[in-house]
């Protein structure tokens, strides 16, 4: 009766560890979008949270152009009425303003 629930076990077992496997993929976080709305010379919200992948998508209502711009890591012209875009990489804080405007300020810490 033991060898039966050996064998028994054996066969299972590669199943299991495939199941196993297809379950951790299902739970792998996917990269998200994070929506940034510029409105009256501001970003909102000024600070976001994010994790490396995902897309920071900037909208502006603004009637003029605005940039997000962090020197030396990424500068993103947003014309008026439209939208920008970018994917961040890598871990730290960075905080950005507008070139144009520059007292209008945000911040994107990406952590895992």
């Amino acid at each position: 009766m033991k060898v039966t629930s050996v064998m028994t076990a054996m066969a299972i077992l590669p199943g299991l560890c495939l199941a196993a496997g297809l379950s951790l993929l299902g739970t792998a976080a996917s990269a998200a979008t994070i929506e940034v709305t510029i409105e009256k010379l501001a970003f909102g919200p000024a600070v976001v949270k994010a994790q490396p992948g995902d897309t920071i998508l900037w909208h502006n209502k603004d009637v003029m152009d605005h940039t997000a711009t962090s020197k030396g890591n990424f500068d993103v012209v947003i014309p008026a009425g439209k939208s920008g875009s970018l994917v961040v990489k890598g871990d730290g804080a960075f905080d950005y303003l507008c070139r144009y405007h520059p007292n209008m300020k945000g911040r994107i810490e990406v952590g895992r």
